[in-house]
């Protein structure tokens, strides 16, 4: 059997995408075909493995791998994590187990899409938060010329090693090692800004460096693990307003934005009652957005009929469990927030209205606010810590 060639396999993954439909834009789909994946993967990638209770990542390298199977994995419509806990993975000295990815090539569909969703063309100036690999750059960069892209990255390593790569894929755009969320004044205005990170919320000062008309496409998420990617149209008077788009798109959240770190916690006593709705409602998707904008400053554990909610500012907790009886579930409550309540009223104006998909949510950003709400921007709302 003949080996397929890179451009081949890259031809086939677009295939696949337009096929799916993720792919519309000609030009899009020109730069899908044209940039080298495989050159932003690098030496090395982690690969997970789960055995129970506990994720461990193993460094997969390209000496130690049969070309035709590092191509192959190379041109997956997959994510490959890069760097967990800030150490890239071609530096590894051995599997690490309980981890964070802290960078990653992202698939390239999501980012495919991503692009077409900001539109970004020809001769628009695009400022890309969240360099990553570079590969994200590339293809920002094929779509609009690499004169117009600013791309930056908080993380020293992996802005060497993505500056790298792009100049050996052929790439020059103008790449900052910074706070992504502080954006990059020097090139403003910008008619996009695209995040490949996600954020809490959107710092005014990014928002504006986007010239009126622009477009800031960026992923929404929190400490409760919930995201939902949000379109915003800048106005003239400097604020901003869109909606959230349909599908499933999740980042690792800004640095800058991450829960404070805390050691062992300890599930003390509280107030017992029986929880008004089923814990599980925050397994769904929207359901869990919906928790996190309730209770914005609270880390969220757990699953199922088990959800341990930590308020990190005031140190408030709240659980579930299944009822003794083995009928509906109970929460117990301790601490200056009553957590569940708030989500469970959040969760009943949901559940009032149809309990519709995050795209039927949209967001609002002045100077002095920011809110996200619900079908229309009077309707229900919920605001966003700043």
């Amino acid at each position: 059997m003949t080996q397929e060639t890179a451009a081949e396999l890259r031809r086939r993954l677009v295939e696949q995408l337009v096929a799916d439909e993720v792919l519309h834009d000609p030009e899009v789909r020109r730069a899908a075909e044209a940039v080298p994946r495989e050159v932003f993967l690098g030496s090395a990638i982690y690969r997970p493995s789960s055995p129970p209770g506990v994720t461990v990542w193993t460094a997969a390298r390209r000496d130690d791998t049969p070309a035709d199977e590092w191509l192959r994995l190379t041109y997956e419509n997959q994510t490959w994590v890069t760097q967990i806990d800030g150490v890239l993975a071609e530096n590894a000295t051995g599997p690490v187990t309980g981890g964070s990815p802290t960078s990653s090539s992202t698939l390239p569909g999501v980012v495919l899409w991503m692009i077409e969703q900001a539109g970004i063309a020809r001769g628009k100036r695009v400022l890309v938060i969240g360099t990553g690999t570079g590969l994200s750059t590339a293809y920002v960069c094929e779509v609009a010329g690499e004169e117009n892209v600013t791309s930056i990255e908080t993380d020293p390593d992996a802005a060497e090693r993505a500056l790298k790569a792009l100049g050996e894929a052929g790439y020059a755009p103008t790449l900052v090692t910074a706070d992504g969320l502080r954006g990059y004044p020097d090139r403003a205005p910008y008619d996009v800004v695209i995040a490949f990170c996600s954020m809490r919320y959107v710092p005014y000062g990014l928002l504006q460096q986007v010239a009126p008309g622009g477009t800031l496409l960026v992923t929404l998420s929190g400490w409760g693990v919930a995201h939902g990617l949000v379109r915003l149209t800048v106005e003239d008077n400097g604020a901003a307003q869109g909606r959230f788009l349909p599908g499933y798109t999740s980042f690792m959240i800004a640095r800058p934005h991450d829960r404070p770190p805390h050691g062992r916690f300890e599930l003390l006593p509280g107030n017992e009652r029986p929880s008004r709705i089923d814990p599980a409602l925050l397994d769904d998707w929207t359901g869990r957005f919906i928790a996190q904008l309730a209770a914005p400053s609270a880390e969220r554990l757990g699953a199922g009929a088990e959800q341990v909610l930590l308020d990190v500012a005031t140190g408030s907790q709240a659980r579930t469990r299944t009822a003794d009886s083995g009928k509906g579930w109970t929460v117990v409550q301790r601490g200056p927030l009553n957590l569940w309540d708030k989500v469970e009223d959040s969760i009943a104006t949901w559940q009032r209205n149809g309990s519709p998909f995050l795209s039927e949510f949209g967001m609002t950003i002045t100077p002095d606010a920011q809110k996200v709400w619900l079908r229309v921007p009077h309707g229900p709302s919920w605001a966003l810590p700043t």
